[in-house]
């Protein structure tokens, strides 16, 4: 089932977006619901009727505690039914993670399903195990001298779901180092 209305905290990665796009597209069904690439920090985090001021001046002083960081989306690995881009070092993701988590102990990551959470990319996912070695096959043909990606996260973004679609709500800048 389908989620119409949810509330996410993600670094946008649009370093990835021309690599990914297609497979996301094809395979992820939160592209096809307007979410550009990503690496989720914590799903799911508030209904969209409890954003308000208060809630986004919390976040923004919570952010701004945090540096900018860099990192690569360096190869593909997968879970059950989903392959992803890793980003390298994971560490600045799950910091983040924690720190909200922390904030917000009502919302946990993932509502708690997972005892650690692994920062990734989706490229595709609600697959079988049959389906995804032929999308990872293809896309290594595809991504090819394309990785690694070097990016840096800059901010955070409060991604909202309404009526079925993503939008950005809010962006959070992360300090300068």
């Amino acid at each position: 089932m389908l989620v119409l209305e949810a509330t996410t905290l993600v670094i946008l990665v649009p370093e990835a977006e021309s690599l990914v796009q297609t497979f996301r597209e094809k395979y992820d069904h939160s592209a096809a619901a307007g979410m550009p690439a990503h690496i989720t920090l914590l799903y799911p985090f508030k209904h969209p009727d409890q954003v308000n001021d208060f809630l986004v001046d919390d976040l923004r002083m919570l952010f701004s505690s945090h540096t900018r960081f860099q990192f690569s989306l360096v190869s593909t690995r997968g879970f059950p039914g989903v392959l992803y881009l890793a980003p390298e070092p994971p560490v600045p993701f799950k910091k983040l993670t924690r720190a909200i988590a922390t904030q917000y102990p009502e919302t946990p990551p993932y509502g708690g399903t997972f005892p650690d959470t692994v920062p990734h990319l989706t490229v595709a996912q609600r697959c079988s195990s049959e389906e995804l070695v032929s999308i990872e096959e293809e896309f290594s043909r595809v991504s090819a001298g394309r990785l690694p990606i070097h990016a840096t996260a800059t901010e955070v973004c409060l991604m909202e779901k309404r009526g079925g679609r993503w939008r950005n709500h809010t962006s959070f800048a992360l300090a300068e180092g």
